[in-house]
């Protein structure tokens, strides 16, 4: 999931401390694999661990950025051939 802001960034940091909690349960579930900010800080990526687009635009839903409006994300797949996350377990 690719993040845009929708907010100056002084609102969207008022909400990072609770998207950051929601984000560290997701991935004591295991379902993220890594998370960050852009660079300019424009929005961030988080790359989900879920067999499909519909359940990670489920999860997104409830994320505290998109609940309190500073935020919308855009999904986009991915499969892994190569590299680090080439074996990482399924969902």
């Amino acid at each position: 999931m690719i993040s845009k802001y929708l907010a100056p960034i002084e609102q969207v940091d008022e909400a990072r401390d609770a998207h950051l909690a929601y984000l560290d349960g997701l991935e004591a579930q295991g379902l993220v694999v890594t998370a960050g900010r852009q660079n300019a800080p424009t929005g961030g990526v988080v790359l989900l661990n879920v067999d499909d687009e519909a359940r990670a635009r489920e999860l997104i839903a409830q994320d505290p950025y998109v609940l309190r409006g500073v935020a919308e994300y855009s999904a986009i797949g991915w499969t892994p051939s190569r590299g680090a996350l080439k074996d990482y377990p399924k969902p």
